[in-house]
């Protein structure tokens, strides 16, 4: 009994705990473990939105990108080593996801308070309002802390995206399909788009690594990032079309669907946003 008792520990210790310590990235255990915690939370966070009557369109999508972008610029804050351990391990993955979720919930019911209380407070804008500052706040910290030292790498990243996305949108408009007409299919491939590019960037111009178990293993493979494109468009390309055409049209169908094109964007705008800012701060 002590001996499996102590197997378990090694193992707990190996794949979830010496991770977040050594911040070592990924392996195949806690990134099946993740996305099984994920899709619990992406249930559960449904059924929270649907308790208290928040509505899941385009509006509250729009209003969330302030807080993706700070949650991204929190991770950077810890990337500059300004905040010691044990603190700094908060905002290690996956416990700044938990975290920002948190401060999230928080801000979006308080903003729900505020808008209630004075009706002419447009919901939407006083959320999205705190999470804005709240990005302000973190770059002003980070300019403090550290210098501009590539000032190219946003445009790099931004254009290189926005061409693969213009050319895919040709394409599929070219063939008939409206799949890409729809703004927020498009808004899932554009960030994951930039997550693709800003890889590119900092692992074949600028000496980075990748953690995640598959893109590191393809990238192996091949010997460039430039894979990352065809990866991301042969996944989430047909991840859109069955979300679009497998649910059904009842509202809680359309809500757990819209919430989950929100989840995807999460997953891709978070690491594009954090590895931009750290590759233009020199990090």
């Amino acid at each position: 009994m002590i001996s499996l008792i102590q197997d378990i520990n090694q193992l707990i210790n190996r794949y979830y705990i010496e991770p977040i310590l050594q911040d070592s990235g990924y392996n195949i255990v806690n990134t099946i473990t993740w996305a099984i915690i994920l899709g619990i939370c992406v249930f559960g966070m449904v059924k929270l939105l649907k308790r208290y009557d928040v509505s899941i369109n385009d509006r509250l999508i729009g209003s969330l990108i302030p807080y993706i972008l700070a949650g991204a610029s929190f991770r950077v804050i810890e990337d500059t080593g300004a905040i010691d351990p044990p603190l700094s391990y908060l905002l290690i993955t996956p416990n700044i996801y938990f975290l920002v979720a948190f401060i999230t919930v928080i801000l979006l019911f308080i903003s729900r308070l505020i808008s209630n209380f004075d009706s002419k407070r447009d919901f939407h804008r006083v959320f999205a309002f705190f999470g804005t500052a709240w990005f302000a706040v973190n770059i002003a910290a980070l300019l403090y802390i550290e210098n501009v030292v590539l000032p190219w790498v946003p445009f790099f990243v931004i254009g290189a995206a926005g061409l693969i996305l213009y050319l895919t949108y040709l394409v599929f408009d070219r063939a008939g399909s409206s799949m890409l007409k729809d703004k927020l299919n498009l808004s899932i491939l554009f960030v994951h788009l930039l997550d693709a590019s800003s890889t590119i960037v900092g692992v074949d111009l600028l000496g980075y690594y990748e953690k995640h178990v598959v893109p590191a293993y393809l990238i192996d493979l091949t010997g460039t990032a430039l894979v990352m494109y065809p990866l991301k468009l042969s996944i989430f390309i047909p991840v859109i079309y069955i979300l679009d055409t497998q649910f059904d049209d009842d509202d809680e169908s359309k809500t757990l669907k819209e919430f989950l094109k929100l989840v995807i964007i999460v997953l891709g705008l978070a690491p594009a946003c954090r590895n931009t800012i750290r590759m233009t701060l020199g990090i």
